[in-house]
């Protein structure tokens, strides 16, 4: 007989099952953002380049104003909401949803709410059922003070993606007390 016909499936199976429910929970974990998770940094000045798949002089004329847009949007939740402004500042058309939003974001995270308010209504304007453009507009809401309009777009947002989306969760927990990091 041979040695390994009496080794049981489920021994052999074992390892490569454990290692997937080991590795699972830090994929699903890292969410769905591909602009986050698939954007490299990139030195001062320059913008990362999706044809490329390298950091390119921002005045490159060859970069699209959606490489820009999604590296702006990197820079702003890195915390450096001026350089994503400035960056937005350079688009060829500017009047994008989410151009508006990302302008929105870093206006808010430097403290402007009202006027971050003002670009994320602009970005709702273009495409009303942009559920993370009503998540900052709901989080800005909240900073306001104003937890009312806050569930209001909260409802709206369950409407677009559910109450398991990340947006959804994300103003939900603001809503709650502990908003975003």
């Amino acid at each position: 007989m041979n040695a390994n016909a009496s080794f049981p499936l489920s021994r052999t199976l074992a390892i490569p099952v454990l290692l997937f429910c080991l590795q699972a929970p830090q994929a699903f974990a890292m969410g769905n953002n591909d602009t986050e998770s698939k954007t490299p940094d990139c030195p001062s000045g320059q913008v990362y380049d999706s044809v490329s798949k390298k950091c390119v002089p921002e005045k490159t004329s060859s970069l699209s104003d959606e490489d820009k847009t999604n590296y702006a949007y990197h820079l702003a939740k890195k915390g450096e909401y001026q350089a994503a402004l400035n960056l937005l500042d350079s688009l060829k058309n500017a009047n994008t949803a989410e151009a508006w939003n990302y302008r929105g974001y870093a206006t808010r995270k430097l403290g402007r709410t009202d006027e971050g308010i003002g670009y994320y209504q602009r970005s709702l304007a273009l495409q009303p059922n942009y559920a993370k453009a009503r998540e900052y507009l709901g989080e800005a809401w909240m900073v306001k003070g104003r937890p009312d309009l806050a569930k209001e777009q909260l409802k709206v947002i369950a409407g677009i993606c559910g109450q398991n989306c990340e947006e959804y969760r994300d103003l939900q927990a603001a809503i709650d007390g502990h908003p975003e990091s």
